[in-house]
């Protein structure tokens, strides 16, 4: 039976793959982070949400790695404060979208340097919409200066409309559920969390081979195919988990400690 590779990174998702459904990180999760830091392996969060939560967490958790955020979109050092990749939606699409968006009544938000923006007074539709990096704005358009790093349409509402309306233009679409909820990130061709990744691992001198990658959702897949090993979670949907060879435990059941466990046992637990 040939044997894994020896990890030298470990990529991890962080909504519905690290976090809990409480957005907490459980004990044998962190355990396991521990232990594979304490082998030299490095472990970097590849996440959809903006810079503040994979920041917190990768604090909290003692990484000192880079953190991609945004869908792969923006990855920032934060340790030097320092913005490594961007790839924004360019402003000449950005602004009609958010002009149609507030012509028609549509649940949207905008990710601007470094900050989510929601109209005023619009429905908190997800819980993260209530962290510290939202803000409200009167005009969306208005305040739309710079090209956005990324634009989310929330709810099936906005998302049809949105797609009949701007679906041919040459950007990605980034559909996601969350239970009964969907939204859709619209972004740069050019930026995935696979090509940022890829970037990043390029940076350290590490081959795909030697990466083990972990996430729940549509938009880890094509990062999940690219690792040596991609593990999608127990919770994933069903498309997810039949992309991959590996599957772990849901991310109420530690999901992300069984198969770092898994792939990078320590010295001790390796077969003789």
């Amino acid at each position: 039976m040939p044997t894994s590779p020896t990890i030298d990174l470990i990529a991890l998702d962080l909504d519905g793959t690290l976090l809990a459904p409480d957005e907490s990180i459980s004990a044998r999760n962190r355990s396991a982070i521990k232990d594979a830091l304490g082998a030299g392996i490095r472990v970097v969060l590849v996440t959809g949400r903006g810079v503040d939560a994979p920041i917190r967490v990768s604090k909290d958790l003692g990484l000192n790695l880079p953190v991609i955020c945004c869908h792969g979109a923006l990855t920032k050092d934060f340790g030097a404060n320092k913005t490594l990749e961007k790839i924004p939606v360019p402003l000449v699409y950005a602004k009609p979208m958010l002009e149609f968006a507030e012509a028609q009544g549509l649940a949207i938000a905008v990710y601007v340097d470094e900050a989510f923006y929601r109209l005023e007074g619009s429905q908190i539709l997800m819980d993260d919409m209530r962290g510290p990096g939202w803000f409200e704005a009167p005009s969306l358009a208005q305040i739309l200066t710079e090209a956005p790093t990324f634009i989310r349409f929330l709810g099936e509402e906005s998302v049809q409309r949105m797609l009949r309306e701007f679906g041919d233009l040459p950007l990605a679409f980034r559909h996601e559920t969350w239970y009964d909820f969907v939204e859709c990130a619209v972004l740069n061709r050019e930026a995935s969390k696979k090509n940022a990744l890829a970037k990043l691992c390029a940076d350290f001198g590490v081959p795909a081979e030697r990466v083990l990658a972990i996430g729940d959702s549509r938009n880890d897949v094509p990062m999940l195919r690219w690792a040596g090993i991609g593990v999608a979670m127990g919770n994933a949907l069903p498309e997810v988990r039949q992309s991959v060879r590996h599957v772990t435990a849901r991310n109420d059941q530690d999901g992300v400690a069984h198969a770092i466990e898994r792939f990078c046992p320590k010295p001790e637990q390796k077969s003789a």
